[in-house]
């Protein structure tokens, strides 16, 4: 899909989608704002890895309207749905009986980002891997970018209370 289909048809989807979720999931103003502070960190190392790869012939895009090389569109989906709302989606489920959603995300996202991208690779979608150490970088950026945008949302994020919780130990009291 060529870069500025992906805007028009893709992108607006993408914001309604977060925005649903943001609804959805009702957090507290800070939690929403460190979400997407944490999202987008994970999007500047994902455009600035995809910079540094073109620049010492890791990989490069072969899509038509690239700015600055990279597809300036495509960060959005890093930005809002693999950061922030995965960010979200942790936070809401962390406590409680869904705990296991929250770790299937925290270790799934950038396994299938990962997988994602050797497969985009193979197939030469939009982008070819031009340097055998492109796998390895691949999987470094996927984890520090992740893992770095977790790090500024929890330190900006108040941990969740379960309401339930608190109102069992006042009862209990």
């Amino acid at each position: 899909m060529e870069i500025n289909a992906f805007f028009i048809l893709v992108v607006p989807f993408i914001i309604v989608f977060y925005l649903a979720f943001l609804l959805f999931i009702q957090p507290p103003r800070i939690v929403a704002i460190a979400s997407l502070l944490g999202g987008l960190l994970m999007a500047l190392i994902n455009l600035g890895t995809d910079l540094l790869a073109y620049y010492v012939h890791w990989w490069h895009y072969t899509l038509n309207n690239l700015l600055l090389h990279v597809p300036l569109p495509f960060y959005i989906t890093p930005f809002l749905i693999f950061g922030a709302l995965a960010y979200l989606l942790i936070w809401r489920f962390w406590e409680g009986r869904w705990n296991w959603l929250a770790r299937v995300l925290l270790y799934g996202v950038p396994i299938f980002g990962i997988l994602r991208d050797i497969y985009g690779a193979l197939i030469q979608n939009s982008y070819i891997w031009d340097s055998r150490f492109a796998v390895v970088i691949d999987i470094l950026m996927w984890l520090v970018m992740f893992y770095g945008g977790l790090f500024v949302f929890q330190r900006l994020a108040p941990q969740r209370k379960l309401e339930d919780q608190q109102s069992y130990h006042t009862t209990q009291a």
